[in-house]
């Protein structure tokens, strides 16, 4: 039952509209994912119009018992929030090397979604204020595999600190949570006027260190999950208004059903195929270019010993063009080289930070792979592999063994279905080690 404040709000708003919105709360939920490559297994699936790559399922599956979720084929998205891509791929110019960071980052669907467009040489920097969000974050985005990022851990006021460093800033900042009111009953029970108004409070925080830290001409996107003018058009007014960003259009198809107001975009479920959602686009007035000079040296990694670097390269697809480094713990990262002054800077300034590709440790002359690695879109495609049947993908998912040929190639193997890399085996003369990291592994009845 919808909160009668919040009725009485959504009328106002709304007008004549109210009934269809009313009627569309009470309807199923649609499901939606976005694919990582145009490749899509389900013929049956509609495309979702404001993103290439995503897709309506006609029907929920069990994402734990497919093989390809964990191998980071595709992430499980709200169909609103991917309008994200436009706003983004009608004001910023990708081809050029950009510093990107997503303020308010877990579980990671708009970080992911905005690494796909990213070059190579750019940076994509994913932070997670709260402790308790930074596993699934983690997760995701060693699942989606992409070398050139950095998740970090810190209050939106130290990124204020680094003042105009980032090109583009996407925050999609905390909110009430009205537009998940169908997805989620218990957000409900949460709400009130007074949460409304203490949500848009510690949302212009939020917002006053992203445009410190957006550099001049940059790009700020600005998302919530909720209907409420406080949250939307008198934030986006104000960043306008005191901030002195400008709000930039957007050409947005009327048969999209988005409803554009003077301070955005909504998305309504009577309207669009997909829950609540709001979005502005913003740009910096240009002013002058700061200069930043990087540290020489990071505060707790040292590079690699020179001996060890044959063997770590060895992992990786050739001719890459990356720095080794070794934390205090023994892990070995790899950073893309031509990043290695933003990660310096990064260094500088935050305190909980994580680095390009994890990638194992030595163990003694051994080098033993990380999960991480097996996953990363920089692992060596010439490596030891084993397709699995999709029996013994879930066997391995469920950290098990099975029996393999037994003229299978000894050593370190990755496992692998429908040629996306699962994780790591180590097929020895008798039996098979199953390398999955036990929290991990499917842990429901197949």
């Amino acid at each position: 039952m919808l909160p009668p404040l919040f009725i009485s709000q959504m009328k106002h708003l709304l007008g004549d509209d109210y009934g269809a919105f009313e009627a569309a709360m009470q309807e199923e939920t649609p499901v939606s994912v976005r694919y990582r490559t145009g490749d899509y297994p389900n013929e049956q699936a509609d495309a979702v119009p404001w993103h290439p790559m995503g897709r309506y399922l006609p029907v929920r599956p069990v994402f734990t018992l497919d093989p390809t979720f964990h191998a980071g084929a595709y992430y499980v998205q709200e169909a609103s929030s991917m309008f994200l891509y436009e706003a983004l791929r009608q004001t910023v110019d990708f081809s050029n090397k950009l510093k990107v960071l997503d303020l308010c980052a877990a579980p990671g669907g708009k970080t992911t979604l905005v690494a796909d467009l990213l070059s190579p040489e750019s940076l994509m920097v994913a932070n997670e204020v709260i402790r308790s969000r930074l596993g699934a974050l983690r997760e995701n985005m060693e699942r989606w595999g992409c070398p050139n990022t950095a998740i970090v851990s810190a209050e939106a006021e130290e990124f204020a600190a680094m003042e105009g460093w980032f090109d583009v800033v996407v925050c999609d900042a905390p909110c009430s949570g009205e537009g998940l009111f169908r997805k989620d009953p218990d957000a409900m029970q949460e709400w009130s006027p007074a949460h409304v108004q203490q949500c848009a409070v510690r949302q212009r925080r939020i917002l006053s260190a992203a445009v410190q830290a957006l550099a001049p001409g940059g790009v700020l996107v600005y998302s919530t999950c909720t209907y409420n003018r406080q949250e939307n058009e008198d934030n986006t007014a104000w960043l306008v208004a005191a901030a002195g960003l400008e709000l930039l259009p957007l050409d947005v198809p009327s048969a999209w059903g988005i409803v554009t107001t003077e301070g955005g975009f909504h998305f309504y479920p009577h309207r669009t195929r997909g829950e609540g959602f709001f979005i502005a686009a913003f740009r910096k007035k240009e002013g002058a270019v700061l200069r930043f000079s990087a540290p020489t040296g990071f505060k707790n990694i040292k590079p690699l010993s020179k001996n060890w670097i044959p063997e770590a390269s060895r992992w990786l697809q050739p001719n890459l063009e990356a720095r080794f480094f070794q934390t205090p713990s023994d892990e070995v990262l790899a950073l893309p080289a031509k990043l290695e002054a933003d990660y310096l800077f990064l260094d500088k300034y935050l305190k909980t930070k994580w680095f390009g590709v994890n990638m194992g440790a030595f163990k003694g002359k051994d080098f033993i792979p990380s999960h991480a690695l097996a996953l990363n879109r920089w692992v060596s495609s010439e490596l030891s592999a084993l397709d699995l049947t999709r029996e013994q993908a879930l066997l391995f998912l469920k950290k098990e063994t099975f029996d393999i040929s037994p003229d299978t190639p000894r050593g370190w193997t990755l496992a692998r279905f429908k040629g996306l890399n699962l994780g790591w085996m180590k097929i020895l003369p008798n039996r098979m080690n199953n390398y999955l990291p036990p929290e991990r592994r499917i842990r429901m009845a197949l």
